[in-house]
């Protein structure tokens, strides 16, 4: 008895490993076109558009305001005798990158104010020249990201690390 429940049990095991193998999904080619994408993720994407140039407009519409906010921070702390020398020098790399990339920020800001394929208040009106538009944004804020060189991000960083560095000592009082 044991042994003809020692093979059917070993049968059942085969026959699960064999099906376990096979895939349970069928896999399909997939089109050579992809479909297109429907009016509201046209609409939702130009939307997204309109946000990310006002958030990055903010630096480059008015550099210098935007710089002299940050150099304020730096000469306080110069003041104070701190070390300032890494966030000058970050400070000093945004600018210039800042400078650098403000003609293509123009351009992006002409495309942004054309919208061919959208109207003025961003709905669509030509799903052709909407997508051209959104592919058009799409370089042009991929240029400014690589003009910047991630010089935002670093000075972030040298202002995380000069924080951190000088942070006040804690003062632990008694009471009494």
């Amino acid at each position: 008895m044991k042994n003809i429940i020692s093979k059917i049990m070993v049968a059942f095991l085969a026959v699960a490993l064999a099906v376990a193998a096979f895939p349970v999904t069928n896999a399909f080619a997939a089109d050579e076109t992809p479909p297109a994408p429907t009016d509201e993720k046209l609409e939702a994407a130009w939307a997204k558009v309109l946000k990310v140039y006002e958030r990055t407009g903010k630096a480059f519409e008015d550099t210098d305001a935007h710089i002299a906010k940050f150099q304020g921070m730096i000469d306080k702390a110069a003041e104070k005798g701190k070390d300032i020398s890494s966030l000058q020098t970050a400070l000093d790399a945004y600018e210039t990158a800042l400078l650098a990339s403000k003609p293509q920020y123009d351009a992006l800001g002409q495309t942004v104010s054309t919208h061919a394929g959208f109207d003025a208040n961003g709905n669509l009106i030509d799903s052709e020249q909407a997508l051209a538009t959104l592919k058009e944004v799409r370089e042009q804020t991929k240029s400014i990201k690589e003009s910047m060189g991630g010089t935002f991000k670093a000075l972030r960083e040298a202002l995380k690390a000069f924080r951190e560095a000088n942070k006040p000592a804690d003062i632990e009082t008694e009471r009494e």
